[in-house]
């Protein structure tokens, strides 16, 4: 069962987790605070370098959004998801909703809730993402 969105930031399984299956996107701790990852390799926002994903969560780096490149991963941290909407992609109709990042508040890509295509199926629950570098 696929949870339904909010404009709140989630908070799911820690980044070390291997939770692949659950929502993908993840808040702060409990206290409100970012989360770090430490010395492991990471994704970070391209504008505040706020953590995002670790490497592992990687699914795969052929993606492209309206703004150009964009990669798939299984899990983030630090995002807050936005509004479900129906949007026409480029391999069909999915219900998305955008992420932003929880250090700058700026768009960092979306997140796939629902791939209405059998061959797409595979992005549920998880995550695209752009604007970001890897350190």
């Amino acid at each position: 069962m696929t949870q339904e969105p909010t404009s709140e930031p989630l908070e799911l399984d820690p980044p070390n987790s291997n939770g692949h299956g659950k929502s993908p996107a993840t808040g702060s701790d409990e206290d409100g605070a970012l989360l770090y990852l430490g010395d492991r390799p990471v994704y970070s926002c391209a504008t505040c370098s706020t953590h995002l994903a670790l490497q592992d969560e990687l699914i795969s780096k052929a993606f492209s959004g309206r703004e150009g490149v964009a990669f798939l991963f299984h899990t983030a941290i630090n995002v807050k998801q936005g509004k479900k909407e129906e949007r026409m992609l480029l391999t069909g109709m999915h219900t998305v909703a955008d992420i932003t990042c929880m250090g700058c508040g700026t768009s960092v890509g979306w997140t796939y809730l629902k791939a209405y295509e059998t061959s797409q199926k595979y992005k549920e629950v998880r995550l695209s993402c752009r604007r970001f570098c890897h350190c």
